[in-house]
C-alpha cells in the first residue's frame, strides 16, 4: 500500500469555496482515475492562525505501480485545473509513503 499525501495552505477568505471544491470536484475526480481505493481530506488543528488554514488530503493506492501511474497520466492535468481554479492563494505539499503495516481496534475485545 502506498499513500499519497498532499497538505494544502489555504488562504483566509477562499476556504469554503476551495473546501467545496476539493469535497464535490477534485477529490472525487481522483478517485474516479482509479488509481485509489479511498480518501481522507482533514483540516490540521496546529496551523490555524489568520495566515490561513491548512488540510491534509490522503489517498491510499494498493501499489507503487498505481501511485505512478496517477503521477504520469493524470496528476498534471489535475494539478494544473487546481492551479486555475486557485492559483497562488493555495500552497501544496506532497509526499508519498509506503504502509508498513495497519492497526485497526477490534471492537469485540471482551
Amino acid at each position: 500500500m502506498r499513500v499519497y499525501n498532499v497538505t494544502v495552505h489555504v488562504e483566509p477568505g477562499i476556504e469554503d469555496a476551495w473546501l467545496e471544491y476539493m469535497l464535490n470536484r477534485h477529490i472525487p475526480d481522483v478517485i474516479n482515475t482509479g488509481c485509489f481505493i479511498q480518501a481522507r481530506i482533514s483540516k490540521l488543528d496546529s496551523n490555524q492562525d489568520q495566515a490561513g488554514i491548512s488540510f491534509s488530503i490522503q489517498y491510499t493506492a494498493e501499489s507503487k505501480e498505481k501511485l505512478m501511474h496517477y503521477h504520469q497520466n493524470f496528476a498534471p492535468n489535475l494539478q494544473a485545473e487546481h492551479l486555475k481554479k486557485f492559483g497562488q492563494k493555495c500552497l501544496a505539499f506532497r509526499t508519498e509513503m509506503e504502509v508498513i503495516a495497519n492497526f485497526v481496534l477490534n471492537s469485540n475485545h471482551d
